[in-house]
């Protein structure tokens, strides 16, 4: 029951109507339903709302997904986002068609799970699936956050469990062996990403400018980055040389093309099909371009050097993904164990009263023993 005077329910033309006050404004609403006790359960969690502040007035309750999309696509255009051409994409061919009349009042768990299953019905990846669902959450968030708010509730999207990401990476050796089966105008490409792990689009965008081989550095701009944050790279190793035989033959060729990778004077563009040629006569077929960026993480971790800072370099934002491209090989459980044996003979021979290193261990008898006990 309703206690009299915190709002009342009627029937109207067969349908039960709710009013109910806040602030002293009267709100009158439809229950849309014959049945009393469905009307007194929608006045109540009116109530409840009013009563915790959630309540932000019925307009909420008549928005529509599309309108959550259309705040999505307005924010990732407003931020200048790299992805909104993918979001548009995803939102025409998939989410819009599924989700676009549905009431984000009405928007649930089990409407997210029969997208999903929708999606894997038609072949779609976990991985795929998932960035459709990231791309819910966050027009659902915007919604919320919103003044006044469009979404008075975030609902639970569960993700699925993504189980194809790569564990590609190099060794040195191999690194040396696919070096020298790449044509001349891929070389220093490649050795520059396995060296310092940048993402492909960032190598290829790379300008003389922002090369200093005195200084011993390269500096990535703000905005010329997938996350739109600068970086600054260490030049080390066979980095250095191959740079400088680069803007060598740049200044003596191609003196206005300011492109540090460049071919004929020209931008490298898709180099899909000469990488593959190469990987194939080292012995490493289906290697990804992309694969040096998770061997340039593990490097600098057996290196020592500071997370903090190899993830500066990678240009990783968050721990979780660095961990995921911070791979572990079989050599290194092996160089781990070598170096933990070390450790436990200098400190067994530092130790007083240990045996001596190569004096085998005395066993008591079963006689001994018992005698002990």
């Amino acid at each position: 029951m309703i206690k009299r005077g915190f709002g009342s329910v009627y029937q109207r033309g067969g349908v039960y109507w709710l009013k109910y006050y806040k602030q002293g404004r009267p709100f009158r609403e439809s229950s849309k339903s014959q049945d009393r006790q469905e009307a007194e359960r929608l006045l109540k969690r009116r109530l409840g709302e009013l009563a915790t502040g959630r309540f932000g007035g019925l307009s909420p309750e008549r928005i529509r997904m599309g309108v959550l999309f259309d705040d999505l696509v307005e924010d990732y255009a407003t931020n200048g986002r790299k992805s909104l051409p993918v979001l548009l994409s995803r939102l025409r061919l998939h989410i819009r068609p599924f989700f676009d009349r549905t009431l984000a009042a009405q928007f649930g768990t089990d409407l997210v799970t029969k997208y999903t299953k929708l999606r894997q019905q038609a072949g779609a990846k976990p991985a795929t699936v998932n960035r459709e669902l990231e791309f819910l959450r966050r027009a659902l968030e915007l919604g919320f956050r919103a003044d006044p708010q469009k979404v008075l509730k975030r609902p639970y999207v569960p993700m699925l469990v993504e189980n194809n990401v790569r564990r590609g990476f190099l060794t040195v050796e191999e690194y040396v062996r696919l070096r020298n089966e790449l044509p001349d105008y891929l070389r220093p490409l490649f050795v520059i990403g396995y060296h310092v792990g940048c993402r492909r689009g960032e190598l290829l965008n790379l300008r003389w400018s922002q090369v200093d081989l005195t200084a011993g550095q390269i500096v990535l701009d703000p905005g010329t980055t997938k996350n739109g944050e600068g970086r600054t790279l260490p030049i080390y190793g066979e980095m250095s040389p191959i740079l400088e035989m680069q803007r060598a033959v740049r200044d003596a060729s191609y003196p206005n093309c300011d492109f540090v990778f460049q071919i004929d004077g020209r931008r490298i563009g898709d180099f899909r099909k000469a990488w593959a040629t190469a990987c194939k006569r080292a012995g490493l077929t289906g290697l990804h371009f992309h694969d040096l960026r998770r061997s340039a993480v593990r490097n600098m971790v057996n290196a020592g050097i500071a997370e903090k800072t190899a993830m500066h370099i990678s240009g990783h934002k968050t721990r979780s993904v660095f961990d995921r491209y911070n791979i572990v090989s079989a050599r290194d459980i092996q160089t781990a164990g070598k170096r933990l044996e070390k450790l436990f003979e200098e400190s067994l021979g530092t130790t007083s009263g240990t045996v001596p290193q190569n004096q085998p261990l005395k066993m008591s008898s079963p006689t001994e023993r018992k005698d002990l006990m």
